[in-house]
């Protein structure tokens, strides 16, 4: 048996043993007479009973059983009578340990008080410190009560509407091992061994993680995930601000469950709205902010097949709801008056012109550039409509917008998607940047004094992952961390939620193990090495990695991802040994061919600064973002 106890005070003997003399056996009782017979005999005396010994011996400090020493009790019976309890006639063994310090001095901390490691998370621990007495600081002027005490319902609505202004960045396709990727490299092109470093939205105060998944599907799509963020409810993969009982591809399904959309919650509320988006203005993402879809691919007239399906001529197509906006949501509130989306900026111009060579763009790829089998040129609507606003096209047509008194801004930059940040130099006509259309939408939208909503999406991050071109996915990356830090400086945290997120992630992967610094775009080299790593075939690897797509690219310095849908996918491993793998044409390796990249199913990030941003935390279902901006907005409370 052993038992240990632990003593706030402990007195220590040295070594003693205590023993016990056995009593003597008693005498046997005299016999009863018999009869007639003679007296019985006295009993033998009993023989002396063993002695019980114990023994206490200290421990040092270290003691396997008593680290911070103390004392060892054995117990027994001494059965060969020497006086000495042997290992052997040990029966029980007990520890009484010394307690353990509960403080240490300073001094005895220098070591880790001067590491600047320890000393950033110290630093970074004042700095959370800070932000919620601010908040506290704030909700009391608003409230009159703590976030920390807030406990009956009337007291919790009371902290809504602190938000004047709300702005949503989403990163489309941009998972977590995008964002760290995005970090290294970003810190890398700024001499920095690149781990350590921090992106714009990576400062933020609050962040959690958000259920990506579809109603219908465990690995989702855009248009359901940006369903979810606008509209507050969940719905299928493939439809665009419908709840999921609706039947893709069946217009009349959508009818009497069409979602209402925090930028249209703005737009009752008499507040500015924006849309902005490197991808067409009419894809999934930037669509689920205004439009009711049966079918995301409805981009326009040509893409719905009325022909065959006729019952689908009472839908619109996702280019006429954005033209048709403003008369669209007074049609469908009884009673409500608004003024339409104040700033509209991404690619896309072939759904709003016709399919007429006449109406090509000075900058157009295809021979016909639009696409519109109606013979409507929405852009000349739009115009028609806002005649006193701005329809830009170009980088000369862009920098020329007055943003102090031009109070709308339709912006379609190319007739597809926008170029790749990397690749932007290459555009014909040439074209502003993410942070360079957030900066200008932010100066038009302010000028309301009722304040804003703005959502600002990165949608080549998503394309790029898809062609299996990391090179492209991380500098995009880079870019809208750079549009998140314009937004900050252009605003004030007292008054403006800005929430960074992802709607999805991708099979993109860290793997292997490289050493600290090592380039990020480049070869494994491990630790302490200088020469690549190399798998069990002997051919060198790269630290980034799809689990599935088109695979091994060498492009040189091609800029555009997409070339590398001009060829099948590659199977099996390739030598990278003379490849450079950090140009902007490789394409990183991949394990299962596909004709392209897939989405991924995990978790992704969800970092948020400004009123309202301490609601986010922990994991939550994607919907509920839409419900934080609600909240902090109070975007229905004011549209009532």
């Amino acid at each position: 048996m052993m038992n240990k106890f632990i003593l706030s005070t402990i007195t220590v003997s040295l070594v003693f043993a205590l023993s016990a003399c056995g009593d003597n056996g008693d005498n046997g009782t005299d016999g009863s007479n018999g009869i007639n017979g003679s007296n019985g005999s006295n009993g033998t005396n009993g023989t002396n009973g063993n002695n019980a010994l114990i023994t206490q011996t200290p421990l040092p400090v270290g003691n396997e059983n008593c680290l911070n020493g103390g004392v060892q009790i054995d117990s027994g019976i001494d059965t060969n009578a020497d006086t000495v309890l042997d290992a052997s006639e040990i029966t029980s063994t007990q520890y009484v340990c010394s307690p353990a310090a509960t403080s240490v001095n300073d001094s005895e901390l220098l070591s880790s008080l001067n590491n600047p490691w320890f000393k950033q998370g110290a630093a970074e621990i004042e700095t959370a410190d800070d932000v919620w007495k601010k908040i506290d600081s704030q909700l009391v002027n608003n409230a009159n009560v703590s976030i920390a005490t807030a406990s009956t319902a009337a007291e919790i609505t009371a902290l809504k509407g602190s938000a004047k202004n709300v702005i949503l960045f989403v990163g489309d396709g941009m998972g977590i091992s995008t964002v760290t990727a995005a970090r290294i490299l970003d810190g890398q092109n700024k001499g920095m061994m690149g781990e350590e470093n921090q992106l714009s939205f990576d400062k933020f105060p609050f962040s959690g993680l958000a259920k990506t998944y579809n109603v219908d599907a465990q690995t989702p799509d855009s248009a359901g995930t940006m369903t979810a963020m606008m509209s507050g409810i969940k719905t299928d993969a493939g439809v665009l601000g419908v709840d999921e009982n609706v039947v893709r591809g069946n217009c009349a399904s959508t009818k009497g469950i069409e979602m209402i959309t925090a930028l249209e919650l703005a737009e009752i509320a008499g507040k500015s709205t924006g849309v902005i988006s490197t991808a067409r203005i009419t894809h999934a993402t930037p669509a689920a902010t205004y439009a009711k879809s049966a079918d995301r691919d409805w981009e326009d007239i040509s893409d719905m097949d009325i022909a065959n399906n006729p019952e689908r001529a009472n839908c619109e197509d996702i280019a006429l709801q954005l033209v048709n906006f403003e008369a669209n949501l007074e049609a469908r509130y009884t009673g409500v008056d608004v003024d339409g989306i104040e700033v509209v900026m991404g690619g896309g111009r072939r759904h709003f012109l016709p399919k007429d060579a006449a109406y090509n763009s000075n900058d157009a790829v295809s021979t016909i550039e639009g696409d519109r089998t109606d013979g409507r040129d929405l852009t000349a609507e739009w115009q028609a409509k806002y005649a006193t606003s701005a329809y830009v096209y170009d980088q000369t047509s862009f920098n020329a917008i007055d943003t102090e008194t031009t109070p709308h801004v339709f912006g379609l930059f190319n007739e597809s998607h926008m170029q790749y940040e990397a690749d932007r130099k290459n555009d014909i006509a040439g074209e502003p940047s993410l942070s360079e259309m957030t900066a200008t939408a932010i100066k038009v939208l302010d000028n309301n004094n009722k304040g804003f909503f703005l959502m600002v999406e990165s949608g080549r991050i998503d394309h790029a992952h898809h062609a299996g071109n990391a090179y492209n996915a991380l500098n995009d990356a880079i870019e809208f961390a750079k549009a998140v830090q314009v937004a900050v400086d252009a605003t004030s945290q007292e008054d403006t939620l800005i929430i960074v997120t992802a709607d999805h992630s991708h099979v993109f992967t860290i793997a292997g193990y490289p050493k600290r610094g090592n380039p990020i775009l480049g070869k494994v080299v491990g630790i302490g090495e200088t020469e690549p790593s190399l798998a069990s075939d002997d051919m060198p690897y790269t630290t980034l990695g799809y689990a599935n797509g088109l695979g091994f690219r060498n492009l040189g310095a091609q800029t555009d991802a997409d070339a590398s849908y001009a060829a099948a996918a590659v199977t099996g491993r390739v030598d990278l040994t003379d490849v450079d793998t950090s140009t902007a044409g490789f394409h990183q390796e991949s394990l299962v061919p596909l004709d392209s990249e897939t989405h991924a199913g995990e978790d992704v990030g969800v970092f948020a600064v400004g009123p309202g941003a301490q609601l986010i935390t922990g994991t939550n279902e994607q919907s509920l973002i839409f419900h934080v901006m609600d909240y902090a907005g109070n975007l229905s409370g004011t549209a009532q």
